[in-house]
This record gives C-alpha cells, sequence and structure tokens, in this order.
C-alpha cells in the first residue's frame, strides 16, 4: 500500500511499472518518497511561515497544505517530465531548468524552517533593535516637544530674574534708608530726618511694586509650568501610543532581516541540506543509466507515435484518392452532351428572366 502511494508520487505509468521488476519498482517508489516529504516538509515550513503573519493556527495550516500540494505537484511534474537520452549533454540540457526550479523551491522551503530553527537567536537580535528603536523613537518624540519646553522653561526663568532683580533693589533702598537713620550713609546724621523719610518712601513703594510683581510674574510662572506639564504629558502619551508598533516588529520580513544578520554559515548549510533533498530525485535520473521502465516507456511511446504516425499517412492517402476521383469524375462529365444541353436550357431561361425583370423595373420608373 506505502509502496504504491510512493509509486503515485513519483509520476511513473502505474500499468507500465507493475510489469517492471521489484528493483525498479523500489527505485521509483523512493523518488516518491523524496517527492512526498519534501512537500510536507514545505508544508510545515510554509505554515510556520504563515502564522508569523496571520498569528491564527487554522489559517496558516489551511494555507500551508495548499502551498505543500503545489510543491508536491511541481515536484512530481519535475521528476515525470524527465526522459533518459542516449546523450549526457541532451540530459543535462533538459534537467537545466528543472534543477533552477528546484533551486527556487529549496530557497522558499528552507528560509521559514531556518526562522524557527533560529528563533532564539532572531529574538535577540529583534530585542536589541526594537530597544535601539525605543530610544531612537523617545528622541524622536523629545525633538518635536523640546522646543516647546524649553521656550516655555527659559520664559520661566526670565520672570524669576525680574523677580530676583527687584528684590535685590528693595534690599538695597532697604539698606540706604536704614544706614541713613543710623548716620553711616547719606548726610550721615543719626536720625530719621527728611531724607531717610523720602528715602524710606521710595524703598516702601519698590516694596509694593516688589509685592505685584511677584503676584503677577508667579501667575504666569504657574500657567508656564501647567503648560510644560500639559506637554511632558502628551510627549509620554505619544511614546505610549507608538510603542506597541515598536513592540510588534517582529512580522516574517523583520525576522528574515534579523536572520541575515545572523552568522551565514549554520543557515547556508540548511539551505544545502534542501537543496539536496530537492535536486536528490533529478539528479538520481540523470546519474543513472537507462533502466527496465525507462525502455518499457520509450517501447510504449514508440508504439503510439507510430499508430499517429500511420494515421496520418492513412488520411492523407484517402485525401489524394478523393481529389484523384473528383477530378476524374468531373472531366468525364465535362463530355456529356445531356448535362451540356440542360444547363444551356437553365442559362437561357435564367436570361429571360433578367430581361422581363428589367423591361419592368423600367416601366415602373417612367
Amino acid at each position: 500500500m506505502l509502496k504504491q502511494f510512493f509509486l503515485l508520487c513519483s509520476g511513473v505509468d502505474l500499468i507500465l511499472i507493475q510489469k517492471c521488476s521489484n528493483g525498479e519498482q523500489n527505485k521509483y517508489a523512493g523518488i516518491g518518497a523524496t517527492v512526498f516529504f519534501t512537500a510536507l516538509m514545505a508544508t510545515i515550513a510554509s505554515t510556520y511561515a504563515l502564522y508569523t503573519v496571520f498569528n491564527t493556527v487554522y489559517t496558516s495550516l489551511f494555507f500551508g497544505i495548499i502551498w505543500g500540494l503545489m510543491i508536491f505537484n511541481l515536484d512530481r511534474f519535475i521528476v515525470s517530465t524527465m526522459r533518459k537520452k542516449d546523450k549526457f549533454n541532451s540530459e543535462l540540457i533538459q534537467a537545466l531548468p528543472r534543477l533552477i526550479l528546484a533551486f527556487i523551491i529549496a530557497v522558499v522551503i528552507s528560509k521559514p524552517l531556518e526562522l524557527k530553527i533560529f528563533e532564539k537567536e532572531i529574538n535577540q537580535v529583534l530585542l536589541k533593535e526594537k530597544n535601539q528603536m525605543t530610544l531612537d523613537n523617545k528622541t524622536q518624540i523629545a525633538q518635536q516637544f523640546n522646543p516647546e519646553i524649553e521656550k516655555n522653561k527659559s520664559e520661566i526663568e526670565l520672570l524669576k530674574n525680574k523677580i530676583a532683580a527687584k528684590e535685590n533693589e528693595v534690599n538695597n533702598l532697604y539698606e540706604t534708608y536704614i544706614a541713613e537713620a543710623e548716620g553711616r550713609k547719606g548726610t550721615k546724621r543719626i536720625g530719621k530726618g527728611p531724607v531717610y523719610k523720602e528715602k524710606r518712601e521710595k524703598h516702601d513703594k519698590a516694596l509694593s511694586d516688589l509685592s505685584s510683581l511677584k503676584e503677577l510674574n508667579n501667575q504666569k510662572i504657574l500657567e508656564k509650568e501647567q503648560n510644560i506639564a500639559q506637554l511632558l504629558a502628551q510627549q509620554k502619551q505619544t511614546e505610549t501610543n507608538t510603542q506597541p508598533i515598536i513592540s510588534n516588529f517582529d512580522g516574517l520580513m523583520a525576522r528574515i532581516n534579523a536572520l541575515n544578520k545572523l552568522p551565514w554559515l549554520p543557515s547556508f548549510f540548511i539551505f544545502l541540506l534542501f537543496l539536496a533533498i530537492e535536486t536528490a530525485p533529478i539528479f538520481s535520473k540523470l546519474i543513472s543509466s537507462k533502466s527496465e521502465y525507462d525502455y518499457t516507456f520509450e517501447s510504449k511511446e514508440s508504439e503510439v507515435v507510430t499508430w499517429i504516425k500511420q494515421q496520418k499517412h492513412q488520411q492523407e492517402i484517402h485525401l489524394q484518392t478523393d481529389i484523384d476521383l473528383n477530378t476524374k469524375v468531373y472531366s468525364d462529365l465535362k463530355h456529356e452532351e445531356d448535362i451540356y444541353q440542360y444547363k444551356q436550357k437553365i442559362a437561357k431561361d435564367l436570361l429571360k428572366h433578367q430581361a422581363d425583370t428589367f423591361y419592368k423595373n423600367q416601366q415602373r420608373v417612367i
């Protein structure tokens, strides 16, 4: 049962192969098994690759089976259409397009399995890339908000400097009128005279201005600090909103790029393994000599070709014979007097009918 299934997978003529020896049947059963297991690995590989895209088991499995059946059909077609020739060069030219197709199939099959085999290493590469992307993302977002934040900070600093300058002025005025009262500066008279009162009034006015300035500037500072807090909150929210995009950066293309950043040698040997599996049936046919099945198939094919040629030749002879007979028949009839007189009578009647019709048409016109 299993042998019959693998023979079916090899694409051989099941009726002809049954007439061959057991060794010949085992040879083609082995080729069929290679075709089947290649398709099975293609199904597994494509299912995993599609799972990284759709993230659903049933959808990935459905399309993976379709892909595996397509690979199975292609491999079966490649093996079954190869014919043994008398010259190796002719066989190689015949097999070259099939080898190219097998190379492409090997690449398609091996790549998803490489992604699965090196999954941990790929995850490590992706983690580093995600961390770097997170830092770059924060830097880019900060560049959007920093100018406005820095502007508000500089304005706050300016307002504080104005308050500090006014406080310094008030302190100096305080020191001036105290020194006047103590006789250390100004008129150098101890006591609270007119000059003292003038300087005290000047200080009190500056102190009142300082109080108004503090109230006004503190209100402005509070508003600008609120603006800064709002901008920082928006910056944080933007980082939060964009982080899921970075976290989901593990699709098929991202994993393939991460795989390419790993050492190439292990991946290359896996590819060679699948290439060897994929091209094994083709090379087995190339290097093997003509066997019992090849001769049997060639004989059967020759019988069909000979029969078709015979049918075509008979049809050509039949056509030529029919042409010759028709030519001879019509040539003999050409000299028959009865046929001549009959056609002459019909021609006369036709001419009379045409003349009568022309006469009637002329009468209608007049």
